[in-house]
């Protein structure tokens, strides 16, 4: 039987054993597999698909009657700032990516009303800005609204 071209140029080191690293462990077979995995070509494109799948909800515009209660809600808590009330404000929160945003509820200490900045100012140090305010709640309102 006459030896292949293959068998010829091989033939010093076919019947050799294979040469295993020990000072390294084994790679798993789900990680080899892995490595031959497709790569994603269109790069940010599975991020801005869940983007604009995101939803957001419109600003709800109050009316003037609405206005003025929260005006009222609001000057009886800054009047009752020494005793600390913690009130419930829902504030349309902005999206920073797209247009809308979201209604977001917080349990705070309202500290003051900054006028010139027309913000409510927390005993945390944030702020709401006030054309975002929807509704106020506390126990402080009981008996008045």
């Amino acid at each position: 039987m006459s030896k292949t071209k293959a068998e010829e140029i091989y033939a010093d080191i076919i019947n050799l054993p294979h040469h295993e690293i020990t000072s390294r462990q084994r790679m798993s077979q789900i990680n080899r597999a892995a490595s031959f995995s497709p790569f994603a070509a269109l790069t940010g494109y599975d991020d801005a698909v869940k983007e604009t799948a995101r939803l957001t909800s419109k600003r709800i515009e109050i009316d003037d009657g609405t206005k003025e209660v929260l005006n009222d809600k609001l000057r009886i808590a800054v009047e009752k700032a020494d005793e600390q009330p913690e009130v419930s404000i829902t504030y349309f929160l902005p999206d920073k990516k797209k247009s809308g945003g979201a209604y977001v509820t917080v349990t705070a200490v309202i500290k003051r009303i900054d006028e010139y900045e027309r913000q409510i100012v927390l005993a945390d140090k944030s702020t709401i800005p006030l054309g975002d305010l929807y509704e106020i709640e506390s126990d402080i309102y009981n008996g008045i609204y």
